[in-house]
Order: structure tokens, then sequence, then C-alpha cells
């Protein structure tokens, strides 16, 4: 029931963090209004229309053991989604092998000599651990022995992050990776996949039949419905504060806002640094910190009929793209009954690299190669191509980055007129459970008066999003 609460609240930006704040907030009758620079709603999990289908930036799905998050989610999807069988896998030397890897598929593709030599690294970790330095490099290889960590991990991680493994912080495989190891993989190998209790095993993802943006036009929808405001094309400048001390925000053509509460999802270094009377110790310690870039190029590929995969890893160090995904293998609704498959090839970059800097035409031609070279599209056509770019998509976890937004994180939370949530503003490698997670709590925080610590989500590995089965997903929505 929707109960009326004598409160402003001021979101900016509109993807699953911003726009699941404001639909709860509608929900309980509280004035919101949400500014987006862009055109569209869902951030970086919205979709669009391209070639008479629809697609989104890069892939993404849906799944959680959180009963929280389960709720909201499938209240707004109602019954349009489907489940979606999950296959990933891995392209090096030309040969595809799974992901999470199965060790037996694994070391027959590997061949005889390089399957011995992975197998003699890992016994040896077994042995003589390798030194645990914080680094995703020592994390992994202390699980799975160098060899493997070599083939498998190092190639593809600093094509995303742009540093060396060396250089990246051990957190981002706490998250994406958690305690998998090969004799945890081996295990569940023997048990053909029984009793997985590790995300990277999940094998089934839910998926909306309007593309995973449905889900986010239709909270906009649900706010606007409610008295509530969405603003497109509206970017904001700053947060600000008036002489009473309340909260407001500033757009980028000078006009200004104010409100009760401001939830931000902007980029935690532009809020910072745009911020009045920010200290300049917390000021240096933004400084510091980095986002990568992304560029996806989409093809159209004239053919229906090409790997089964949803999404691909590209291992291999003499193509620059680092993700390959596969548009006609997640829900038929989405292709609309045309017989070309879209495929994403996507690049990561920061501004001042060259790729960043090339032509839609330059980018698409160099796609069009790579995807060629990889004989994934044994004889088929490229018939078309498009160009998407993204800043600031990626946080970048370089080594001791927890210390280094240990003090943004305590000054922000001494600002009681602000909430900071999202991928982008919290600094949060978040899927977009996570931040709709996020969403749910600022928006209680306001609601009830309740203090739950916003920074502490993502950080829980134990407990992370994918260590649910696919049936208690479903049996959460029943």
């Amino acid at each position: 029931m929707r109960t009326k609460l004598d409160k402003k609240v001021g979101i900016i930006g509109a993807g699953p963090a911003g726009l699941t704040a404001a639909y709860e907030l509608a929900k309980a009758g509280i004035a919101v209004e949400v500014f987006e620079a862009g055109p569209t709603v869902g951030g970086l999990s919205q979709s669009f229309q391209l070639w008479n289908q629809t697609v989104d930036l890069g892939p993404h799905r849906f799944f959680s053991s959180d009963a929280r998050i389960n709720k909201v989610w499938f209240e707004v999807a109602g019954s349009d989604f489907r489940m979606v069988n999950r296959l990933t896998r891995i392209y090096y030397n030309s040969k595809l092998f799974y992901y999470p890897l199965k060790p037996f598929d694994a070391l027959r593709k590997l061949g005889v000599r390089q399957s011995i030599s992975s197998m003699n690294s890992y016994f040896r970790e077994k042995i003589t651990p390798t030194p645990d330095q914080q680094t995703f490099e020592s994390w992994v290889v202390r699980r799975f022995g160098y060899k493997l960590y070599s083939t498998f991990f190092k190639t593809y991680s600093e094509k995303l992050w742009g540093i060396a493994c060396t250089d990246l912080d051990e957190d981002f495989a706490a998250q994406r990776i958690k305690k998998l190891s090969l004799g945890e993989a081996v295990k569940n190998a023997f048990k053909g996949g029984k009793g997985n209790t590790h995300k990277t095993l999940i094998d089934q993802f839910a998926y909306p039949v309007g593309g995973n943006g449905m889900i986010y036009e239709r909270m906009a929808d649900y706010v606007k419905r409610y008295g509530g405001a969405v603003h497109l094309k509206t970017p904001v400048h700053s947060v600000v504060t008036d002489h009473e001390g309340r909260y407001g925000v500033k757009l980028e053509d000078g006009t200004v806002r104010a409100f009760d509460h401001v939830i931000s999802t902007m980029p935690l270094t532009l809020l910072v640094n745009r911020l009045p009377d920010v200290p300049v110790a917390v000021k240096n310690q933004v400084s510091r910190l980095r986002f990568r870039n992304t560029i996806l190029v989409y093809l159209k590929v004239e053919s229906s009929d090409l790997f089964p995969d949803n999404w691909l890893y590209i291992h291999s160090k003499e193509l620059l793209t680092g993700r390959i995904t596969n548009f006609r293998n997640w829900v038929p609704e989405i292709t609309n009954g045309e017989k070309a498959s879209i495929l994403t090839l996507e690049y990561w970059c920061y501004e001042q690299d060259e790729i960043w800097k090339k032509t839609d035409a330059e980018l698409i031609e160099l796609a069009s190669n790579e995807l060629t070279k990889t004989g994934l599209i044994p004889g088929a056509t490229i018939s078309a191509g498009f160009v998407k770019r993204l800043a600031r998509s990626y946080p970048v976890y370089s080594k001791g980055y927890k210390e280094i937004l240990k003090p943004i994180q305590e000054y922000l939370s001494s600002l009681k007129g602000l909430s900071v949530i999202g991928r982008y503003g919290s600094f949060k490698y978040n899927n977009q459970d996570h931040s709709i997670l996020m969403g749910i709590l600022a928006a209680e925080n306001i609601v009830s008066g309740v203090k739950h610590d916003l920074w502490e989500i993502n950080t829980d590995y134990d407990s992370y999003q994918e260590s649910a089965s696919v049936e208690s997903l479903q049996s959460e929505t029943v």
C-alpha cells in the first residue's frame, strides 16, 4: 500500500540503482525526481533497437539468492521473462573451453604436453604455494597453478583492466571467482554439476522478453504514473547545499533544484571533485581512482546458426577484443523473427588509448576482421556495423584501492543528506543485482529511517549473488 511522506528526493542517474531507489520511494508515496544525462533509462543495463532486433550493452543476466532483490525484479518483470540456459566458453588458441573450467575438457583440448605442464604447475602450488601478495595473480595462481592462470586468466584480465595482474587487487578474483579452485572444479566435474554452490557454476539465469532494459523502463513508467518525474537528456553538474544545509542538484544549464535528500549514482570521481568544501586530502585520494572505458561494436551477421554460447571470453593474445556476445542465444522474442544474428565485440581502454580515438568505421573494420579471424562465422557475411562508446564503465581495482577509498567513504558517509550508490557512484564492480539492492536499501533508509550501510553491499563474497541455485531462485518467485 502506498503512503504519503512529506519528503522530496532527487536521484542522479536512471540506471538499476537509481531507478530501483525511485521505484521503491514512489511506492512509499515520496515525491521523487530522477535526472538522467542520456536519452534512455537503464544505464549500463539498458536495451535498444538495432536492425529490427533488441540488444543490450553487452551480456546481461539476472539471478540472485537475495529475496529482497528477487521480489523487486520479478514484481516488475511479472511473467514477461524466460529462464535461459547459460553457455559461456573461453576462446583460446582457436579452441573453445568451457567456463567455468571443466578440467577434463580443458586438459584434453590443451594437448598432452601442455596438460602435463599445467598439472605439474598446480601440484607445485600445493607443495610450495606462491606467497600471497594480495594481487589477482597470486590469488589465482595459488588456486590453479601458474600455467593454467597464464592460459585462462591473465590475458583476459589484462585486456579488461589495462594493468598487469600483479597490479590488480585480489578483490576482483574474490568477487568473480570466489573460492573456486582447480580442486573444486574437479569435484564438480565428478558430481556432474549437482550441488553447485559457486556463483561461477550457475547454469541458468532469468532474462526479460523485452531485453534487459525492460525492467528499468517499467520502473520509470511506474515512477511517472505515481507522481514522480524522470528527466532524460538532463545531465547533473554537481550536488550542492544551500544556506540551511539542504541538499540539491545543479544541472548543467545552471538550474538548481532543492531536495530533502539526494541519491547519487554519478561517477564517484566527478561527484567528489564537484562537491563544495571537500577536504584536500579527500580530493587527493579521489585523483588516484580510475575508470575503464568500453567500446561495443555490433556486427550484423547474415546467419541464424552460429555458435551456441551466450557469450565468449576471448583469451587469445593476437585479438584485441575481450568478449563476444551472441544475442541470438538469449530469448527468441528479442530477434523479432529476423534471420540475421547480432554479435557484439567488446574492447576496453582508457581515454588516452589510440583505440578510443578511432572512428566508428575504423572500429567496425577492426571488429569485422577480428571476428572473421576467429573462425566463429564460417562463410557468413557481415552486412552492417554499429558502435557504442561507454565512458567510465568499469571501476579499476588497482592493488590497494580499498585503502584509497576508505577516507572518501568516511567523508561521504558524514554527509547526511546524500546517499551514494551504484557501480559508478560507489566505485564498486556491481552486477545489476547489487545495484538493485543498493537502490532498495537507500530507499529504506529514507522511508523508514533505518541505517543500512550502503558501502557494505558487494563486499560479502561468501554470500555473493550467484551462490544460489536456479531452483532456489525460482522458488523465491513462485
